[in-house]
């Protein structure tokens, strides 16, 4: 892929993006980085854990909760986004729907935008994106975060999901945006029963032939508290499981809360699929954490 001018490459080996919410009221960490030296603390934790991307952000989606406004989103994010490009060596994403927000992410460091609304949420985003040459990751929700999960349903959830998908991408590309610059996400657990988000699991194939790199982020969500019957704090597990058959199925980005852990998943799933290890990872994993860290290609 070509992002913000410069190579991101996906091809080598599957990548793991660490989620840093600066928000007080997410579904996982709600609350728990709000002040800026806690949350940059954690952005260093991120990458020294093995992460390859960082995604920010300062608006929870988490079902039933109001939108935040720009000006709050802004206050949560942007002091901890500069800080974080200056002690950190790896992508920055912002995961935002607002234009304004992206844009000033962008020029504070960030190179990715992770929009759950897939462009449709501000009239401005694809302007944003294709102006600058960033990254966006181009999600799949049915509703919005205050009703999603009101009853979801579909007459055929492939269908519908793939359909969404690719009419996004072609608005995209419509909009100034390259093909290099997107990333598709079907969306678990935005809009989706335990039955549906099962089935995008086991279906992830289905999405590679839209062509373009596959994102997922099932880490903690509360389809894995009903088939485990567990809190939040205890689906490491479950979301080792869900991580490790998403790699299995070709996904390219993992988005999860527990990096350490799920760096070690998918190095482990992507080591079966392949049959081998990509020759950095063998000489890096001789080595401590860190410096494996610091043997990746980043952008």
């Amino acid at each position: 892929m070509r992002i913000a001018g410069k190579d991101f490459c996906l091809e080598n080996r599957p990548l793991v993006m660490g989620i840093l919410n600066i928000t007080p009221n997410s579904f996982s960490d709600g609350g728990r980085y709000l002040a800026t030296d806690c949350a940059v603390a954690r952005a260093i934790e991120i990458e020294e854990n093995g992460a390859d991307v960082i995604d920010i952000g300062g608006g929870s989606t988490k079902p039933g909760v109001a939108p935040t406004s720009l000006n709050e989103e802004c206050r949560r994010v942007l002091p901890v986004l500069e800080q974080v490009a200056k002690y950190t060596s790896i992508p920055i994403s912002i995961d935002t729907s607002k234009s304004a927000v992206a844009k000033r992410a962008l020029d504070a460091g960030a190179s990715i935008i992770n929009d759950v609304t897939a462009l449709r949420g501000d009239s401005e985003m694809a302007s944003v994106v294709a102006s600058t040459g960033a990254g966006i990751i181009l999600m799949h929700m049915q509703g919005n975060p205050r009703d999603m999960q009101n009853k979801p349903m579909y007459t055929s959830l492939l269908d519908e999901v793939y359909a969404f998908l690719r009419t996004q991408l072609r608005v995209a590309q419509t909009a100034g945006i390259h093909a290099d610059q997107i990333l598709l996400d079907p969306g678990i657990g935005f809009g989706k029963t335990l039955t549906h988000n099962l089935t995008l699991l086991q279906q992830l194939k289905t999405f590679l032939t839209l062509g373009q790199p596959l994102v997922i982020g099932p880490s903690r969500k509360s389809f894995l508290g009903q088939i485990l019957q567990r809190p939040v704090e205890q689906r490491l597990m479950g979301t080792a499981a869900a991580v490790a058959i998403a790699i299995i199925h070709g996904v390219n980005i993992v988005r999860v809360h527990d990096v350490a852990e799920m760096v070690q998943v998918v190095r482990v799933a992507h080591a079966i699929c392949d049959g081998a290890m990509p020759p950095d990872q063998v000489t890096a994993t001789k080595k401590h954490d860190k410096t494996f860290v610091m043997a990746r290609g980043k952008i």
